[in-house]
């Protein structure tokens, strides 16, 4: 019988879901005695809408049913994080059994509160090694301080998506591996109108386009936000600075960042149609996995390719590296089949034909080893480099907190200023934001 650690109550900002929970998640209401062999409902909530997404997942649930007969799962789609959170602190029969999650900025919020149980009992039990299961990086961003909450339902990473034809045109051989390969490139991927206005730019830097969160970006520099005393170093990474030089030289190669800003008015919705890439207005692109099944149904009228997104040049060996996230799983702490619903959570998880089955289905990158290197993952060349990507070495995730990853919420806004010329002494600034964000994590401790 797994034993259960008594959190400290604690009251936590997640910023990034927009929301606050208060109260203390008591694990010890749910039970972890139920008998996984007796007939059971599961209620699982999850955040997938898309239509190819549902029919993956019912799929996913249809397969874990044959294997557990008495066990059945009643899904509800697209939940969001708040709605799940609230559910949780609710309690009662209401309150769903199996939990995800898109953002795993959250993940150090959910397990110092307590509101997703400690599932390392449950894996020892079943004699799984997660270590020798999931990627480091993945175990990483589904603990916080030595507790494992959730578990990696798959991945994503993000590399650089460029427009062959354009490059063919411009006369550049191959995508850029360096910032400074990257800045030459830009510039000459630029196109003006007749009055001087971007008709299309090589390369959008800003920190407000789609999905280009900063510190997605800032990733290719291997930062490290946090020293070993837990306290925010921004102002002592020497990496800080250097990135932010260099996107201020991407926008000044490129007419600079007002003029860039008015291209970027042009832009359609992410999701659309009009989207800055598939209408031609960006020669290189941010982005994820999944865009090249977009792309692909969308019925792009260029030629694309996928590669990794460039890396500083002092550290061109690190090229190959990028941003990585993604979907996490875990068992409600009110839960009353918690045996039950880790049965549902290990299948999904860590079964090898379920994981590629489902990676091969919504196009998200596999999140155990054994399914990275399954010869059943889809071969397309461009998701292949996503899976090449999350392999990396020196890819890396953001660190947990217990605040929801308040201080990257932070970090976005301090770089919307700078990037707006309005940080005049970018170290004191960056001094500044340091001591934001150690006030933001004291504040949640308390």
């Amino acid at each position: 019988m797994p034993r259960w650690r008594i959190r400290t109550c604690m009251a936590a900002s997640l910023a990034a879901a927009g929301l606050l929970l208060s109260g203390c998640a008591n694990p010890s209401t749910g039970s972890a005695n139920d008998d996984p062999t007796k007939p059971v409902t599961l209620k699982f909530w999850h955040g997938w809408s898309a239509p190819g997404e549902v029919k993956a997942i019912n799929e996913s649930i249809a397969r874990f049913e044959k294997l557990h007969p008495n066990i059945h799962v009643k899904s509800t789609g697209n939940v969001s994080d708040e709605t799940i959170n609230q559910a949780l602190r609710a309690g009662g029969s209401k309150a769903p059994d199996v939990v995800t999650s898109f953002t795993t900025n959250n993940v150090g919020q959910y397990c110092s509160s307590g509101m997703w149980a400690d599932l390392d009992p449950f894996l020892e039990k079943g004699g799984i090694d997660k270590k020798k299961v999931f990627p480091k990086t993945l175990l990483d961003y589904t603990q916080y301080e030595g507790t494992q909450c959730a578990l990696p339902l798959l991945a994503d990473a993000f590399g650089m998506y460029y427009n062959k034809d354009e490059f063919k045109a411009a006369g550049i051989s191959r995508p850029p591996h360096t910032i400074s390969e990257m800045k030459r490139d830009a510039a000459k991927l630029t196109k003006k109108n007749g009055d001087g206005t971007l008709k299309q730019v090589g390369f959008m830097p800003s920190f407000r386009l789609y999905q280009n969160s900063p510190d997605r970006m800032f990733a290719q520099w291997g930062p490290e936000y946090f020293g070993k005393d837990g306290k925010a170093r921004l102002a002592e990474e020497p990496k800080t600075e250097q990135f932010y030089s260099a996107m201020k030289g991407l926008n000044d190669a490129q007419g600079g960042f007002a003029k860039l800003e008015r291209l970027r008015g042009t832009f359609g919705d992410e999701m659309s149609s009009q989207n800055g890439f598939l209408t031609g207005k960006l020669a290189m692109h941010l982005d994820g996995e999944w865009r090249g099944l977009m792309l692909n149904e969308s019925k792009a009228k260029f030629d694309w390719g996928v590669a990794p997104l460039p890396v500083p040049d002092d550290q061109a060996d690190t090229y190959g590296r990028g941003y990585l996230t993604g979907t996490v799983a875990g068992v409600a702490h009110s839960s009353r089949h918690q045996n039950a619903a880790f049965e549902l959570v290990k299948f999904l998880t860590t079964d090898t034909k379920q994981v590629v089955a489902f990676a091969n289905a919504i196009h998200n990158v596999p999140s155990t080893y054994a399914a990275l290197k399954s010869p059943d993952l889809d071969a397309d060349p461009a998701f292949r480099a996503f899976i090449s990507i999350a392999q990396n070495p020196h890819s890396q995730a953001i660190p947990p907190s217990n605040n929801g990853g308040q201080y990257i919420t932070s970090f976005q806004d301090f770089s919307y200023s700078v990037e707006e010329g309005k940080e005049h002494d970018l170290h004191a600034g960056l001094k500044e934001l340091d001591d934001q964000i150690d006030a933001d994590n004291l504040q949640s401790e308390n």
